[in-house]
Order: C-alpha cells, then sequence, then structure tokens
C-alpha cells in the first residue's frame, strides 16, 4: 500500500493489485472483492492490456455549485497483467477521471490566446491578400466594363493590378473582345452609312425615270419623245444592275467575315478556275501553288478574282501571281501592269464603297471583300511599292 499511495500522488489515478484469480489483495476499500467479471480485467487475466472508457454515475445528485474541475461524466479504466516467467502473476487494475476541457483551457489560456491571435493575424493577412489579388482587379474589371458600356473609349486601357495570373488572362480577354465588339459596332455604323448613301443615288435615280415616265404616260399628250422614254429606261436598267452588283458584293462580304469552318485547300486549283473564268486574259502563276492553305477554295477565288478583276479593268494586260511556301503561311505576290495606284487614295483602297470607277459600274467593294477574307482566316493583304503596275502581297495561312 506505501507504494500504491506514493504512485497515486503523482498519477492521481487509484490503483488496485489483482491476484491470478481477479481478486483484489490491495488498492482501497475492494479488498478481497473478485472483479475478475470485468471485461478489461477479463481479458488482462488472459495475458492481453484492455482498457474501456464508462460513463460516471454518481452516488447522489451533484450539487448546485460543481466544481468545473470535477465536471467530467467519463472514467478511464485500465488493466495491465504482470507477467512473470510466462504465467499471469497478477493484475494492475487503474482508474482515473480525465481532466476536464474547460479546466484544461483555462490553465493554457496563454497558449490559446497567443494561437487565437496567430489566427486572427493569418486571416487579417489573408484577407488583405484576396482583396488585393482578387477583390481590387474584380471591382476595377466590373467598372472597366460599367464604362464601356457608357462608351468610355479610355476604358480599353489595361487594369492597373492584375492581382493572380488567371484574372489577368480573364481581363486581357475581355478587354480584347470588349474592343473588337467596339471596332465591329462601329464598323457596322460606318458601313451602314457608306451603304444608305451608295443605295441613294441609284434609287433616286430610278424614282425620277419612273415618274417622268409615269408623267408621260398620264399626259394626253406625249411629253416625252422615245428617244427620251429608251433613255430613262436605260438609266432604270443601269441602275438596276448597280443595286444587283452591289447586293452580290454584300452577299460575298457576309461569306468572307463568316469563320472558317476546318477549310483547305490548294492553289493550284483555284488558279486553274481563276484562268477559265478570265480565258480572254493573260495569267501567270508559277512557284509552290501546290502546299494547302487553310482556306476554302470558293474563297480563295474570291480573292484573287478581285484582285485580277480590278488589274484588268485598269488597263493591265497581265497578271503575274507568284507564290513561295515558309513555316506556317504561303506568300504569294500578286503583280499587274496596270494603271497605278495614286498617292492620294493608297490609303483608301481597301475602305468600302471606295471606288474611282464609279461612273462605269464600280461597287468599292472588291478589295473590301479580299481583305475580309483573309482578315477571316488569319492571313494578310497590303499593297507593295512597284515600278510599274500595282501588285499586292498575300499570306495564306497554311495547313
Amino acid at each position: 500500500m506505501p507504494i500504491i499511495l506514493e504512485t497515486q500522488k503523482v498519477t492521481l489515478a487509484g490503483f488496485r493489485i489483482l491476484d491470478p484469480q481477479g481478486v483484489v489483495i490491495a488498492g482501497r476499500q475492494e479488498v478481497g472483492q473478485s472483479l475478475a467479471h470485468i471485461e478489461e480485467v477479463a481479458a488482462a487475466l488472459g495475458g492481453q492490456y484492455s482498457a474501456a472508457l464508462r460513463i460516471r454515475m454518481p452516488d447522489k445528485p451533484p450539487p448546485p455549485i460543481y466544481s468545473i474541475s470535477r465536471g467530467v461524466g467519463v472514467h478511464v479504466f485500465s488493466a495491465m497483467p504482470v507477467i512473470v516467467n510466462d504465467h499471469v502473476a497478477g493484475v494492475i487494475y487503474t482508474s482515473r477521471t480525465p481532466s476536464n476541457i474547460f479546466d484544461h483551457l483555462y490553465r493554457e489560456r496563454g497558449k490559446f490566446l497567443l494561437a487565437t491571435l496567430a489566427v486572427l493575424l493569418a486571416t487579417v493577412a489573408i484577407g488583405l491578400m484576396f482583396s488585393r489579388t482578387v477583390t481590387r482587379p474584380m471591382r476595377e474589371l466590373v467598372d472597366r466594363a460599367a464604362r464601356i458600356g457608357r462608351g468610355d473609349r479610355n476604358a480599353f486601357q489595361p487594369l492597373q493590378h492584375y492581382g493572380t495570373r488567371e484574372l489577368a488572362q480573364l481581363s486581357d480577354s475581355f478587354l480584347d473582345m470588349a474592343q473588337q465588339l467596339s471596332r465591329r459596332s462601329d464598323y457596322i455604323a460606318t458601313f451602314s452609312a457608306h451603304l444608305t448613301h451608295e443605295l441613294k443615288s441609284p434609287l433616286t435615280s430610278i424614282r425620277g425615270a419612273a415618274e417622268l415616265l409615269q408623267d408621260s404616260l398620264q399626259s394626253k399628250s406625249d411629253t416625252l419623245t422615245r428617244s427620251e422614254q429608251q433613255s430613262f429606261i436605260s438609266n432604270i436598267l443601269g441602275d438596276v444592275a448597280r443595286l444587283d452588283a452591289m447586293s452580290q458584293r454584300l452577299r460575298e462580304l457576309a461569306r468572307a467575315e463568316s469563320a472558317p469552318q476546318n477549310e483547305q485547300t490548294s492553289l493550284s486549283g483555284v488558279i486553274a478556275n481563276l484562268k477559265s473564268r478570265f480565258a480572254q486574259r493573260t495569267i501567270v502563276a508559277s512557284g509552290d501553288l501546290d502546299r494547302p492553305i487553310g482556306m476554302s477554295g470558293e474563297k480563295a477565288l474570291i480573292v484573287l478574282a478581285h484582285l485580277a478583276d480590278n488589274a484588268f479593268r485598269h488597263n493591265a494586260r497581265s497578271v503575274q501571281l507568284e507564290a513561295t511556301a515558309e513555316a506556317s503561311t504561303l506568300r504569294m505576290t500578286v503583280s499587274n501592269d496596270g494603271d497605278p495606284i495614286s498617292n492620294a487614295n493608297s490609303d483608301k483602297i481597301f475602305d468600302a464603297f471606295f471606288t474611282t470607277r464609279r461612273d462605269s459600274g464600280g461597287t468599292g467593294m472588291g478589295l473590301a471583300i479580299a481583305q475580309a477574307v483573309m482578315v477571316s482566316h488569319g492571313g494578310t493583304i497590303r499593297p507593295l511599292p512597284s515600278r510599274q503596275g500595282v501588285a499586292f502581297a498575300l499570306e495564306f495561312p497554311a495547313v
């Protein structure tokens, strides 16, 4: 018992020493009682360590003021066998009431306060970092969207703070898309204004001629001679032909600006169709014409046909095409010996409805359509300086 009492002072646990039959031989008031029926004791008598956690059932109801250190409703029981010469010589049976969690927190309050302060500081730091890297760029992007919606052109500038790489990519993609939509909107507005102007002249001419013919038919006396009537009818037919050509060009422009759908062809077949379309003209082609390009044969023919048609309408006797294959593009030079482009008109040749042949039926949309086809397929078209005639450099996307 002295050994048990000294051990209890250190461990704060209750001790019972049991003999090989499970009878208490030392400890507390159970001396002489058998504890062999208890589950953990039975396991220890078989040579195996065992422990159990049980709900504490008090004999009396707790007092009104209950100590926090004693406010625990569980007991921990542990049975350790004592092995001597491979036989169980006895069992050390201990029990203890674990410390209350609130009492433990109170005793360790300094550490928990430091941990709480560290968590708060970390939360504030994470919040500030999140605000700078996510919230602030998102708010600026929302503000840019609102300014773009109001038509502010300065809103297309890059953000001052991007935050994360993903937000930077999102912001750049959004601003690029908004800028493209803005340019598209401006293009549609300008195109509509030009189209209205181009349609107004032939429609006014047709209406005037039709009204004069109607007045002549309703008048009792012939106010118009036969030749005058024929002239008015010719004017009407000419303006109708011009409107028909313009509508055809508009359909070509719509097809030219449509997105490509896994298209590819070779220029050798396109040039064969081009030569058949201009059978009475001289078209000479050379170079790497069999390299596949990322464009349909129909659209490639539209580009080359407009360039050839412009050349022959401006007094060209022949058109030369020379192709050179590169890693990702197919470069082609299209040159002719026709009338050169004046310096005043060199910056306007790709503008829709700009033409120097309006009196002879020109719509001014040929080069605009050719440029739209090339740009929509990832290619380019630009004029080249030439000592004689006109030359264009084309870059087709190679397959």
